[in-house]
């Protein structure tokens, strides 16, 4: 029980429009400031865990394939150190982006989640 109420605690709806946004930071016209560099990775951190947790989450309608492996994907990334060389850092910040933008789109497609309106 007392798990169960953590989880409800710390729990924080999705915000598509915030995963779009950062998305577009990271793989955007422009390269991300190295000022933000650290802060986003953290934030693409978050919304991939988020989207994989909500791609594995119902028993009942289980993830295609697709959605597997890109949570699989994603594991390795979320978990890598940030670099202190920036290029390295924003490499690792598009990666994790991609990833998210894929797993993102998945969600959309299987009415999962819903677009940003």
């Amino acid at each position: 029980m007392r798990s169960v109420l953590e989880r409800i605690k710390n729990w924080e709806p999705l915000d598509v429009e915030e995963v779009f946004d950062d998305l577009d930071t990271a793989i955007g016209d422009q390269t991300p400031p190295a000022a933000v560099t650290d802060t986003l990775v953290d934030r693409l951190r978050n919304h991939l865990k988020q989207l994989s947790d909500i791609a594995v989450a119902d028993e009942q309608y289980p993830p295609t394939a697709e959605m597997l492996r890109l949570v699989v994907r994603g594991v390795p990334l979320r978990e890598e150190c940030v670099p202190a060389d920036y290029q390295q850092a924003v490499g690792l910040a598009r990666r994790l982006a991609f990833v998210t933008s894929y797993l993102v789109d998945e969600l959309i497609e299987a009415h999962y989640i819903k677009e940003a309106e």
